[in-house]
């Protein structure tokens, strides 16, 4: 690995939850003036304008190999398609703290899909790390359940949880062959094609007939810029680097993130259950990222549970 690349892997890791923890603050401001599949068409739709023009002005583009159009689309159809459906759609029907927890399981669930795909292999530190990670997240988020989930809710999430896990899956070997501008240009203009139907069909009319205030304007501009553009360029660059199961952790800083720009945006509670929540997803995260000794490297987790289930 590029030393030089190595040094700025994790710093973007962390910023890029950093983008997606804001995002939930500037969701609350645009759907003020829009619906959500109007906000997520309009991000991918600014997202794939922004890439088009700066590729080109900087000839960032490659040519797509034949053999991997179906990925980029199994690509785009995971994410941004299925996940934004799953998880805005979702989040109407349970709590923000139900979702937070659901979207929590990923980096859960995607050692078991890394081994089986893509032959990753994960030690008891990344174990340890990951269940201590995903107890901090609960206690940030305990504080806040309403007991109004609904199944359906609970189910289009789980659908979001197990597209981001294909996202992740088609990435990897795609980020070694493309650069990441790339790569998130071509998802964010399959993902507008997709969507493009469903906003006309479900939100079109008001679109157009609605007079958008300024702010909702400027916020689907950052959402779009950040959220559906620099942050997936970085989280590119992070998965070709470290692999898909040490990247996934770092979804647990989402709720971290969320829950400080709350506090200092918002002005949301922050007591100190949320703060011990906290440190413990940070000790937990840096848990998983410590390099095991050579046996627990020598450790496949998620190979020895899939065999155990091929011999029932």
């Amino acid at each position: 690995m590029n030393t030089n690349r190595t040094i700025w892997v994790y710093p973007a890791a962390v910023f890029t939850m950093l983008i997606w923890g804001t995002t939930f603050i500037w969701y609350k401001l645009a759907f003020r003036s829009f619906g959500p599949i109007t906000v997520v068409f309009l991000r991918l739709l600014i997202a794939s304008l922004l890439l088009t023009i700066y590729n080109r002005l900087f000839r960032k583009d490659q040519p797509v190999q034949p053999g991997d159009l179906g990925r980029f689309f199994l690509l785009s159809f995971c994410e941004p398609f299925l996940y934004f459906i799953g998880e805005s759609c979702g989040l109407q029907y349970v709590s923000a703290s139900t979702g937070a927890i659901i979207i929590a399981l990923i980096p859960l669930v995607t050692p078991f899909f890394a081994y089986r795909f893509l032959k990753e292999k994960i030690g008891w530190s990344q174990i340890a790390g990951l269940l201590i990670s995903f107890c901090g997240v609960t206690l940030i988020i305990s504080g806040d359940f309403q007991g109004s989930d609904s199944l359906k809710g609970v189910l289009l999430l789980l659908m979001a949880v197990l597209a981001a896990v294909g996202y992740g899956l088609m990435l990897k070997p795609l980020s070694h062959r493309y650069n990441a501008f790339s790569i998130v240009k071509i998802q964010s203009i399959i993902g507008t094609v997709l969507f493009l139907p469903i906003f006309l069909i479900w939100e079109g009319r008001a679109f157009f007939s609605s007079t958008p205030d300024l702010p909702a304007i400027i916020t689907i501009f950052q959402l779009a810029l950040f959220g559906s553009t620099l942050a997936f360029i970085m989280i590119t660059f992070v998965i070709r680097h470290i692999g898909l199961n040490k990247t996934n952790i770092f979804t647990n800083l989402i709720p971290v993130f969320a829950a400080l720009i709350s506090f200092l945006v918002l002005k949301e509670a922050f007591p100190a259950l949320k703060v011990t929540g906290m440190f413990i997803v940070l000790a937990g995260l840096i848990l998983s990222q410590i390099k095991g000794t050579p046996r627990d490297k020598d450790l496949n987790l998620s190979g020895a549970v899939l065999e155990v289930f091929r011999k029932r």
